[in-house]
Protein backbone atom coordinates (compact mmCIF):
# COMPACT_ATOMS: atom_id res chain seq x y z
CA UNK A 1 0.00 0.00 0.00
CA UNK A 2 1.61 3.20 -0.83
CA UNK A 3 -1.34 5.65 -1.28
CA UNK A 4 -4.55 6.37 1.02
CA UNK A 5 -8.02 6.84 -1.09
CA UNK A 6 -9.72 10.33 0.08
CA UNK A 7 -11.89 10.43 -2.48
CA UNK A 8 -12.74 11.53 -6.25
CA UNK A 9 -13.08 14.77 -7.81
CA UNK A 10 -15.44 16.28 -10.09
CA UNK A 11 -13.08 16.25 -13.14
CA UNK A 12 -13.06 12.33 -12.18
CA UNK A 13 -9.65 11.92 -10.91
CA UNK A 14 -8.82 9.84 -8.35
CA UNK A 15 -7.10 11.84 -4.95
CA UNK A 16 -5.03 9.87 -3.07
CA UNK A 17 -2.69 10.79 -0.38
CA UNK A 18 0.89 9.35 -1.21
CA UNK A 19 2.21 7.86 1.73
CA UNK A 20 5.88 8.84 0.72
CA UNK A 21 4.89 12.54 1.13
CA UNK A 22 2.30 12.07 3.90
CA UNK A 23 5.44 13.78 6.17
CA UNK A 24 5.08 16.84 4.44
CA UNK A 25 2.42 17.44 7.03
CA UNK A 26 -1.66 18.14 5.88
CA UNK A 27 -4.59 20.60 6.95
CA UNK A 28 -7.71 19.58 7.40
CA UNK A 29 -9.73 22.85 7.58
CA UNK A 30 -13.84 23.90 7.48
CA UNK A 31 -16.70 25.36 9.16
CA UNK A 32 -18.46 23.13 11.62
CA UNK A 33 -21.06 20.14 10.28
CA UNK A 34 -19.00 20.52 7.20
CA UNK A 35 -17.40 16.58 7.55
CA UNK A 36 -13.76 17.60 9.07
CA UNK A 37 -14.18 14.88 11.16
CA UNK A 38 -14.74 11.94 9.02
CA UNK A 39 -12.05 13.01 6.52
CA UNK A 40 -9.73 12.47 9.67
CA UNK A 41 -11.50 9.58 10.36
CA UNK A 42 -10.67 8.38 6.73
CA UNK A 43 -6.89 9.25 7.02
CA UNK A 44 -6.36 7.47 10.20
CA UNK A 45 -8.20 4.21 8.85
CA UNK A 46 -5.81 5.24 5.68
CA UNK A 47 -2.49 5.31 8.05
CA UNK A 48 -3.22 2.01 10.10
CA UNK A 49 -3.94 -0.14 6.82
CA UNK A 50 -0.71 1.21 5.97
CA UNK A 51 1.34 -0.15 9.23
CA UNK A 52 1.25 3.70 10.41
CA UNK A 53 0.52 4.32 14.46
CA UNK A 54 -2.01 7.40 14.45
CA UNK A 55 -2.50 9.59 17.51
CA UNK A 56 -5.80 11.91 17.75
CA UNK A 57 -7.61 13.98 19.83
CA UNK A 58 -11.14 13.40 20.13
CA UNK A 59 -13.28 16.57 21.21
CA UNK A 60 -16.79 15.75 20.29
CA UNK A 61 -16.21 12.23 21.44
CA UNK A 62 -17.53 10.73 17.06
CA UNK A 63 -14.03 9.37 16.46
CA UNK A 64 -14.18 6.93 19.12
CA UNK A 65 -16.41 4.83 16.76
CA UNK A 66 -13.17 4.00 14.46
CA UNK A 67 -12.90 1.06 17.05
CA UNK A 68 -16.05 0.12 16.28
CA UNK A 69 -16.83 -1.67 12.52
CA UNK A 70 -19.57 -0.10 10.53
CA UNK A 71 -22.60 -1.98 9.89
CA UNK A 72 -25.45 -2.59 7.27
CA UNK A 73 -27.87 -1.69 10.37
CA UNK A 74 -26.30 1.81 10.58
CA UNK A 75 -28.94 4.46 9.26
CA UNK A 76 -26.72 5.85 7.07
CA UNK A 77 -25.66 2.75 5.62
CA UNK A 78 -27.50 3.41 2.27
CA UNK A 79 -26.00 6.32 1.19
CA UNK A 80 -22.44 5.13 2.73
CA UNK A 81 -22.55 2.43 -0.12
CA UNK A 82 -24.13 4.93 -2.66
CA UNK A 83 -21.16 7.27 -2.05
CA UNK A 84 -18.76 4.58 -2.34
CA UNK A 85 -19.96 3.14 -6.09
CA UNK A 86 -20.00 7.23 -7.02
CA UNK A 87 -16.47 7.46 -6.33
CA UNK A 88 -15.15 3.89 -7.56
CA UNK A 89 -14.45 2.68 -4.22
CA UNK A 90 -15.13 -1.16 -5.59
CA UNK A 91 -13.21 -2.77 -2.32
CA UNK A 92 -15.75 -0.88 0.12
CA UNK A 93 -16.49 -2.54 3.46
CA UNK A 94 -17.26 -2.28 7.55
CA UNK A 95 -14.19 -3.19 9.71
CA UNK A 96 -12.72 -1.91 12.89
CA UNK A 97 -9.10 -0.31 12.97
CA UNK A 98 -7.03 -1.33 16.47
CA UNK A 99 -7.74 1.44 19.29
CA UNK A 100 -6.11 2.38 22.17
CA UNK A 101 -8.19 5.05 24.42
CA UNK A 102 -6.53 8.10 26.42
CA UNK A 103 -7.78 10.28 28.67
CA UNK A 104 -5.88 12.40 30.78
CA UNK A 105 -8.33 12.86 33.72
CA UNK A 106 -8.38 8.90 33.57
CA UNK A 107 -11.49 8.36 32.93
CA UNK A 108 -12.50 7.72 29.61
CA UNK A 109 -8.94 5.56 28.63
CA UNK A 110 -5.95 5.02 30.07
CA UNK A 111 -4.65 7.73 32.25
CA UNK A 112 -2.11 9.73 30.36
CA UNK A 113 0.92 11.51 32.80
CA UNK A 114 4.25 13.07 32.38
CA UNK A 115 6.52 14.28 34.96
CA UNK A 116 6.96 18.35 35.69
CA UNK A 117 11.00 17.97 34.47
CA UNK A 118 9.87 15.89 31.11
CA UNK A 119 7.65 19.00 30.84
CA UNK A 120 10.14 21.93 31.47
CA UNK A 121 10.30 25.47 32.52
CA UNK A 122 9.39 27.17 28.67
CA UNK A 123 6.23 24.76 28.26
CA UNK A 124 5.08 25.22 31.79
CA UNK A 125 5.18 28.78 31.91
CA UNK A 126 3.30 28.60 28.50
CA UNK A 127 0.50 26.91 30.69
CA UNK A 128 0.53 28.82 33.71
CA UNK A 129 0.50 32.13 31.53
CA UNK A 130 3.26 33.43 33.37
CA UNK A 131 5.22 37.10 32.92
CA UNK A 132 8.75 36.95 31.44
CA UNK A 133 10.07 37.79 35.09
CA UNK A 134 8.01 34.71 36.66
CA UNK A 135 9.11 32.31 33.66
CA UNK A 136 13.05 33.22 35.05
CA UNK A 137 12.33 32.33 38.13
CA UNK A 138 10.29 28.90 36.89
CA UNK A 139 13.57 28.56 35.10
CA UNK A 140 15.57 29.25 38.70
CA UNK A 141 14.01 26.79 40.41
CA UNK A 142 14.19 23.61 37.97
CA UNK A 143 18.06 24.38 38.10
CA UNK A 144 18.04 24.63 42.01
CA UNK A 145 16.35 20.98 41.43
CA UNK A 146 18.35 19.56 39.18
CA UNK A 147 21.63 21.38 40.91
CA UNK A 148 20.22 18.97 44.27
CA UNK A 149 19.27 16.02 42.53
CA UNK A 150 15.58 16.40 43.64
CA UNK A 151 13.12 15.17 41.14
CA UNK A 152 10.23 17.10 40.01
CA UNK A 153 7.79 14.69 39.15
CA UNK A 154 4.53 16.39 40.42
CA UNK A 155 2.98 19.70 41.31
CA UNK A 156 3.75 19.38 45.01
CA UNK A 157 7.00 18.57 44.27
CA UNK A 158 7.72 22.22 41.86
CA UNK A 159 5.28 23.86 44.74
CA UNK A 160 7.83 22.78 47.11
CA UNK A 161 10.80 23.74 45.52
CA UNK A 162 9.14 27.03 45.04
CA UNK A 163 8.75 27.31 48.51
CA UNK A 164 12.48 26.46 49.26
CA UNK A 165 14.18 29.23 47.32
CA UNK A 166 11.38 31.81 48.55
CA UNK A 167 12.95 31.03 51.83
CA UNK A 168 16.14 30.63 51.01
CA UNK A 169 16.51 33.73 48.36
CA UNK A 170 18.94 35.66 49.86
CA UNK A 171 21.42 32.61 49.68
CA UNK A 172 20.66 31.48 45.98
CA UNK A 173 20.78 34.81 44.47
CA UNK A 174 24.33 35.14 43.99
CA UNK A 175 24.27 31.83 42.08
CA UNK A 176 20.86 32.04 40.68
CA UNK A 177 19.86 35.28 40.04
CA UNK A 178 17.14 37.74 41.39
CA UNK A 179 13.89 36.08 43.50
CA UNK A 180 10.87 38.24 44.66
CA UNK A 181 8.95 36.19 46.86
CA UNK A 182 5.84 38.17 45.57
CA UNK A 183 6.75 35.81 41.97
CA UNK A 184 7.13 33.04 43.86
CA UNK A 185 3.78 33.38 45.41
CA UNK A 186 2.21 34.54 42.11
CA UNK A 187 3.59 31.28 40.56
CA UNK A 188 2.06 28.70 43.39
CA UNK A 189 -1.06 30.61 42.66
CA UNK A 190 -1.10 29.89 39.28
CA UNK A 191 0.19 26.41 40.07
CA UNK A 192 -3.29 25.97 42.28
CA UNK A 193 -5.54 26.99 39.57
CA UNK A 194 -3.43 24.27 37.52
CA UNK A 195 -4.88 21.77 40.12
CA UNK A 196 -8.54 23.18 40.06
CA UNK A 197 -8.37 22.58 36.10
CA UNK A 198 -7.36 18.72 36.93
CA UNK A 199 -3.47 19.33 36.16
CA UNK A 200 -2.49 17.45 39.30
CA UNK A 201 -4.03 13.95 37.20
CA UNK A 202 -1.09 14.48 34.51
CA UNK A 203 1.38 15.73 35.93
CA UNK A 204 3.03 12.25 37.44
CA UNK A 205 4.47 8.73 36.89
CA UNK A 206 4.17 6.02 35.70
CA UNK A 207 4.68 8.84 32.62
CA UNK A 208 3.73 8.11 29.06
CA UNK A 209 6.51 6.34 27.03
CA UNK A 210 6.15 7.33 23.25
CA UNK A 211 6.72 3.74 22.39
CA UNK A 212 3.06 3.17 23.41
CA UNK A 213 1.86 5.28 21.15
CA UNK A 214 3.72 4.06 18.01
CA UNK A 215 2.69 0.52 18.31
CA UNK A 216 0.92 -1.54 15.40
CA UNK A 217 -0.99 -4.91 16.02
CA UNK A 218 -0.08 -8.65 15.10
CA UNK A 219 -1.50 -7.82 11.77
CA UNK A 220 1.27 -5.15 11.58
CA UNK A 221 -1.48 -2.33 11.48
CA UNK A 222 -0.85 0.96 13.26
CA UNK A 223 -2.95 1.40 16.51
CA UNK A 224 -4.77 4.37 16.53
CA UNK A 225 -4.53 6.34 19.35
CA UNK A 226 -7.50 8.39 20.57
CA UNK A 227 -7.29 10.95 23.73
CA UNK A 228 -10.67 11.75 25.11
CA UNK A 229 -10.61 14.93 24.74
CA UNK A 230 -14.52 16.78 25.20
CA UNK A 231 -13.67 17.65 28.92
CA UNK A 232 -10.23 18.37 28.47
CA UNK A 233 -11.36 21.30 25.83
CA UNK A 234 -12.93 22.81 28.07
CA UNK A 235 -9.01 23.53 29.45
CA UNK A 236 -7.77 25.22 26.32
CA UNK A 237 -4.65 25.71 27.53
CA UNK A 238 -3.65 22.49 29.25
CA UNK A 239 -4.75 20.92 25.91
CA UNK A 240 -2.97 22.80 23.88
CA UNK A 241 -0.06 22.48 26.29
CA UNK A 242 -0.20 18.71 26.00
CA UNK A 243 -0.14 18.71 22.44
CA UNK A 244 2.83 20.62 21.90
CA UNK A 245 4.61 18.38 24.69
CA UNK A 246 3.76 15.39 22.64
CA UNK A 247 5.34 17.01 19.25
CA UNK A 248 8.03 18.01 20.88
CA UNK A 249 8.68 14.76 22.83
CA UNK A 250 8.30 12.75 19.60
CA UNK A 251 10.84 15.29 17.82
CA UNK A 252 13.46 15.33 20.38
CA UNK A 253 12.98 11.26 21.02
CA UNK A 254 12.95 9.68 17.34
CA UNK A 255 16.10 9.32 15.37
CA UNK A 256 16.28 11.20 11.66
CA UNK A 257 15.24 8.92 8.81
CA UNK A 258 15.07 11.27 6.02
CA UNK A 259 12.13 10.74 3.86
CA UNK A 260 10.85 7.08 4.48
CA UNK A 261 8.43 5.23 2.34
CA UNK A 262 5.89 5.82 4.98
CA UNK A 263 5.64 8.25 7.72
CA UNK A 264 6.90 6.88 11.44
CA UNK A 265 3.95 8.30 13.06
CA UNK A 266 0.27 10.53 11.89
CA UNK A 267 -0.46 12.85 14.74
CA UNK A 268 -3.26 15.07 14.34
CA UNK A 269 -3.46 18.64 16.12
CA UNK A 270 -7.47 18.64 16.36
CA UNK A 271 -8.75 22.59 17.46
CA UNK A 272 -5.21 23.42 16.65
CA UNK A 273 -6.42 27.02 16.69
CA UNK A 274 -6.03 26.69 20.60
CA UNK A 275 -2.61 25.90 19.92
CA UNK A 276 -1.46 29.61 18.82
CA UNK A 277 -4.20 31.85 20.31
CA UNK A 278 -2.72 34.53 22.42
CA UNK A 279 0.78 32.57 22.58
CA UNK A 280 3.83 34.55 22.62
CA UNK A 281 6.09 34.95 19.89
CA UNK A 282 8.59 32.71 21.19
CA UNK A 283 6.28 29.42 21.55
CA UNK A 284 5.07 30.18 17.53
CA UNK A 285 8.91 29.95 16.44
CA UNK A 286 9.03 26.76 18.79
CA UNK A 287 6.27 25.15 16.95
CA UNK A 288 7.04 26.39 13.62
CA UNK A 289 10.60 24.79 14.22
CA UNK A 290 9.43 21.43 15.77
CA UNK A 291 6.97 21.22 12.63
CA UNK A 292 9.59 22.06 10.06
CA UNK A 293 12.19 19.97 11.37
CA UNK A 294 10.13 16.60 12.63
CA UNK A 295 9.66 15.59 9.17
CA UNK A 296 12.95 14.44 8.61
CA UNK A 297 11.91 12.08 11.82
CA UNK A 298 9.14 10.63 9.93
CA UNK A 299 6.30 11.93 11.42
CA UNK A 300 3.28 13.46 9.50
CA UNK A 301 1.87 16.47 11.23
CA UNK A 302 -2.00 17.12 10.47
CA UNK A 303 -3.66 20.50 11.88
CA UNK A 304 -7.07 20.30 11.87
CA UNK A 305 -9.00 23.65 12.27
CA UNK A 306 -12.14 25.70 11.10
CA UNK A 307 -10.18 28.17 9.17
CA UNK A 308 -6.73 28.11 7.66
CA UNK A 309 -6.31 31.95 9.19
CA UNK A 310 -6.50 30.19 12.61
CA UNK A 311 -2.55 28.59 11.79
CA UNK A 312 -0.05 30.88 11.32
CA UNK A 313 1.63 31.75 8.09
CA UNK A 314 5.18 30.38 9.04
CA UNK A 315 3.67 26.61 10.01
CA UNK A 316 0.99 27.16 7.11
CA UNK A 317 4.28 26.99 4.71
CA UNK A 318 5.25 23.71 5.82
CA UNK A 319 2.02 22.61 4.87
CA UNK A 320 2.23 20.49 1.82
CA UNK A 321 -1.45 18.83 1.40
CA UNK A 322 -4.71 20.33 2.03
CA UNK A 323 -8.29 19.16 2.34
CA UNK A 324 -10.20 21.90 2.48
CA UNK A 325 -14.16 21.72 3.59
CA UNK A 326 -16.79 24.22 3.54
CA UNK A 327 -16.27 27.88 4.97
CA UNK A 328 -18.94 30.73 5.44
CA UNK A 329 -18.40 34.36 4.40
CA UNK A 330 -20.74 36.67 5.96
CA UNK A 331 -18.30 39.34 7.57
CA UNK A 332 -15.74 41.32 5.59
CA UNK A 333 -13.42 39.23 7.71
CA UNK A 334 -14.59 35.97 6.67
CA UNK A 335 -14.71 36.85 3.05
CA UNK A 336 -11.00 37.96 3.22
CA UNK A 337 -10.07 34.73 5.10
CA UNK A 338 -12.37 32.73 1.89
CA UNK A 339 -9.88 34.91 -0.50
CA UNK A 340 -7.07 34.09 1.64
CA UNK A 341 -7.74 30.01 1.78
CA UNK A 342 -8.98 30.18 -2.48
CA UNK A 343 -5.34 31.62 -3.02
CA UNK A 344 -3.20 29.01 -1.15
CA UNK A 345 -4.39 26.50 -3.54
CA UNK A 346 -2.80 25.61 -7.19
CA UNK A 347 -5.74 26.92 -9.05
CA UNK A 348 -8.45 24.93 -11.44
CA UNK A 349 -9.43 26.00 -14.51
CA UNK A 350 -12.82 24.35 -14.59
CA UNK A 351 -13.68 26.79 -11.53
CA UNK A 352 -13.31 29.66 -9.44
CA UNK A 353 -11.92 28.09 -6.07
CA UNK A 354 -13.03 30.94 -3.82
CA UNK A 355 -16.63 30.37 -5.00
CA UNK A 356 -16.63 26.75 -4.36
CA UNK A 357 -15.63 26.46 -0.92
CA UNK A 358 -18.42 28.03 0.27
CA UNK A 359 -21.05 25.96 -2.27
CA UNK A 360 -19.12 22.68 -0.75
CA UNK A 361 -21.60 19.85 0.72
CA UNK A 362 -21.12 18.31 3.98
CA UNK A 363 -18.56 15.59 3.00
CA UNK A 364 -17.02 17.68 0.11
CA UNK A 365 -13.75 18.81 0.23
CA UNK A 366 -11.28 21.22 -2.18
CA UNK A 367 -8.35 18.64 -1.98
CA UNK A 368 -5.11 19.49 -3.09
CA UNK A 369 -1.93 16.61 -2.47
CA UNK A 370 1.42 16.30 -3.56
CA UNK A 371 2.31 14.46 -6.37
CA UNK A 372 5.14 12.22 -6.86
CA UNK A 373 7.79 15.13 -7.35
CA UNK A 374 6.50 16.86 -4.34
CA UNK A 375 4.57 19.58 -6.12
CA UNK A 376 0.99 20.32 -5.09
CA UNK A 377 -1.48 19.17 -7.53
CA UNK A 378 -4.44 21.31 -9.05
CA UNK A 379 -7.57 21.73 -6.75
CA UNK A 380 -9.77 19.70 -7.12
CA UNK A 381 -13.44 19.45 -6.00
CA UNK A 382 -13.54 15.96 -4.53
CA UNK A 383 -16.37 13.68 -2.82
CA UNK A 384 -14.56 12.35 0.67
CA UNK A 385 -14.83 8.32 0.50
CA UNK A 386 -17.29 6.76 3.38
CA UNK A 387 -15.29 5.25 6.17
CA UNK A 388 -15.07 1.68 6.51
CA UNK A 389 -15.24 2.20 10.72
CA UNK A 390 -18.74 3.20 12.77
CA UNK A 391 -20.24 6.64 11.96
CA UNK A 392 -20.80 8.05 15.28
CA UNK A 393 -19.13 7.46 19.20
CA UNK A 394 -18.73 3.93 20.69
CA UNK A 395 -20.76 3.25 23.69
CA UNK A 396 -19.32 3.21 27.07
CA UNK A 397 -19.58 -1.23 27.09
CA UNK A 398 -17.61 -1.17 24.12
CA UNK A 399 -15.28 1.39 25.03
CA UNK A 400 -14.57 -0.73 28.37
CA UNK A 401 -14.44 -3.70 26.24
CA UNK A 402 -11.44 -2.06 24.09
CA UNK A 403 -9.89 -1.14 27.26
CA UNK A 404 -10.03 -4.63 28.66
CA UNK A 405 -7.93 -5.69 25.40
CA UNK A 406 -5.74 -2.84 25.37
CA UNK A 407 -1.98 -4.07 25.05
CA UNK A 408 -1.13 -1.19 27.81
CA UNK A 409 -3.23 -2.43 30.28
CA UNK A 410 -2.26 -2.37 33.81
CA UNK A 411 0.96 0.08 32.85
CA UNK A 412 -1.00 3.14 33.38
CA UNK A 413 -3.81 3.04 35.25
CA UNK A 414 -2.18 3.08 38.87
CA UNK A 415 -0.28 6.37 39.96
CA UNK A 416 3.14 5.38 41.60
CA UNK A 417 4.35 8.37 44.04
CA UNK A 418 8.23 7.42 44.93
CA UNK A 419 10.50 9.91 46.80
CA UNK A 420 10.92 12.92 44.67
CA UNK A 421 11.34 16.73 45.85
CA UNK A 422 8.43 17.28 47.46
CA UNK A 423 9.72 14.24 50.41
CA UNK A 424 13.12 15.74 50.50
CA UNK A 425 12.68 19.00 51.38
CA UNK A 426 9.78 17.72 53.91
CA UNK A 427 12.48 15.51 55.24
CA UNK A 428 14.36 18.41 55.26
CA UNK A 429 11.88 20.99 57.10
CA UNK A 430 11.34 18.15 59.32
CA UNK A 431 14.84 17.57 60.72
CA UNK A 432 15.41 21.20 60.89
CA UNK A 433 11.79 21.46 63.19
CA UNK A 434 13.16 18.27 65.27
CA UNK A 435 16.84 19.95 65.70
CA UNK A 436 15.13 23.25 66.75
CA UNK A 437 12.73 21.84 69.03
CA UNK A 438 15.70 19.59 70.67
CA UNK A 439 18.00 22.73 71.20
CA UNK A 440 15.05 24.41 72.98
CA UNK A 441 14.51 21.39 74.95
CA UNK A 442 18.11 21.66 75.66
CA UNK A 443 17.89 25.61 76.52
CA UNK A 444 14.57 25.25 79.07
CA UNK A 445 16.39 22.07 80.98
CA UNK A 446 19.72 24.43 81.25
CA UNK A 447 17.56 27.24 82.32
CA UNK A 448 15.47 24.61 84.79
CA UNK A 449 19.19 23.29 86.30
CA UNK A 450 20.20 26.60 86.94
CA UNK A 451 17.63 27.88 88.89
CA UNK A 452 17.39 24.30 90.98
CA UNK A 453 21.14 25.32 91.84
CA UNK A 454 21.14 29.11 92.72
CA UNK A 455 18.17 28.19 95.14
CA UNK A 456 20.32 25.67 97.11
CA UNK A 457 23.06 28.47 97.77
CA UNK A 458 20.05 30.27 98.73
CA UNK A 459 19.64 28.42 101.77
CA UNK A 460 16.63 28.63 104.61
CA UNK A 461 13.84 31.50 104.19
CA UNK A 462 15.01 34.51 105.92
CA UNK A 463 13.55 34.79 109.61
CA UNK A 464 11.50 38.10 110.35
CA UNK A 465 12.04 40.62 112.62
CA UNK A 466 10.53 39.32 115.42
CA UNK A 467 11.65 35.22 114.96
CA UNK A 468 14.96 36.97 115.10
CA UNK A 469 14.00 38.95 118.59
CA UNK A 470 12.61 35.69 120.01
CA UNK A 471 15.63 33.40 119.04
CA UNK A 472 18.20 35.85 120.40
CA UNK A 473 16.20 36.20 123.96
CA UNK A 474 16.30 31.95 123.62
CA UNK A 475 20.03 31.57 123.15
CA UNK A 476 20.44 34.20 126.61
CA UNK A 477 18.17 32.28 128.64
CA UNK A 478 19.91 28.62 127.63
CA UNK A 479 22.97 30.01 128.30
CA UNK A 480 21.92 31.49 131.72
CA UNK A 481 20.53 27.58 132.46
CA UNK A 482 23.61 26.54 131.69
CA UNK A 483 25.81 28.27 133.46
CA UNK A 484 23.63 27.78 136.58
CA UNK A 485 23.63 23.99 136.35
CA UNK A 486 27.27 23.93 135.00
CA UNK A 487 29.44 20.84 133.95
CA UNK A 488 28.21 19.10 130.80
CA UNK A 489 24.71 18.33 132.10
CA UNK A 490 23.99 22.08 132.16
CA UNK A 491 25.30 22.25 128.76
CA UNK A 492 23.37 19.36 127.26
CA UNK A 493 19.87 20.45 129.03
CA UNK A 494 20.68 24.14 127.66
CA UNK A 495 21.27 22.76 124.35
CA UNK A 496 18.22 20.76 124.53
CA UNK A 497 16.09 23.80 125.64
CA UNK A 498 17.41 25.77 122.63
CA UNK A 499 16.65 23.25 120.10
CA UNK A 500 12.93 22.70 121.29
CA UNK A 501 12.34 26.51 121.14
CA UNK A 502 14.30 27.33 117.56
CA UNK A 503 12.20 24.45 116.22
CA UNK A 504 8.75 25.54 117.32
Amino acid sequence: MSSIFIGKDTDGLTQRLLLDKANRHGLVAGATGTGKTVTLQILSEGFSKAGVPVFAADVKGDLSGISQSGSEDHKLHDKLIARAEKIGLEDYGYDARPTIFWDLYGEKGHPVRTTISEMGPMLLSRLMDLTATQEGIMNIAFDVAEDNDWPLIDLKDLNQVLVFISENRKDLMMDYGNITSQSVAAIIRSLLVLEREGANQFFGEPALKLTDLMRTDTNGQGIVNILAADKLINAPRLYSTFLLWLMSELFEELPEVGDPDKPIMAFFFDEAHLVFDESPKALVDKITQVARLIRSKGVSVWFVTQNPADIPDDVLGQIGNRIQHALRGYTPKEQKAIKASADAFRPNPNFETKDVITELGVGEALVSILDEKGRPQVVGQTLIRPPSSRLGPATEPERETVMKGSPVKGIYDEAIDRKSAYEILKEKRDAARKAQEEAAAKEVKAKTTKKKSTSRRSGRRRDTALEAGMKAGARSIASSIGRQLGGKHGAAIARGILGAILRR
